[in-house]
């Protein structure tokens, strides 16, 4: 399983809360040389002011947790 799918797999397990909330989330890229995750976050998330929060608190630390090689989640 690569690295893209193995975000993507992770990305489905917080996906539900985020759509409770009015949003949703996408995986844009993998830069697997730099660990870095970009992700797009549309409708109540995209003017959201919890957005950072709700990206580097929940989205990051759980791609982190489970994918020791991504340093970094950012929104696109």
């Amino acid at each position: 399983m690569t690295i893209y799918e193995r975000v993507e797999k992770v990305l489905e397990k917080i996906r539900p809360y985020i759509q409770s909330d009015g949003g949703d989330i996408t995986l844009v890229s993998v830069d697997e040389a730099a660990g870095i995750v970009k992700v797009s976050l549309s409708g109540a998330c995209g003017t959201c002011p919890s957005s950072t929060a709700t990206l580097k608190g929940g989205v990051e630390r759980m791609v982190r947790q489970e994918i020791p090689e991504i340093k970094e989640v950012v929104a696109v």
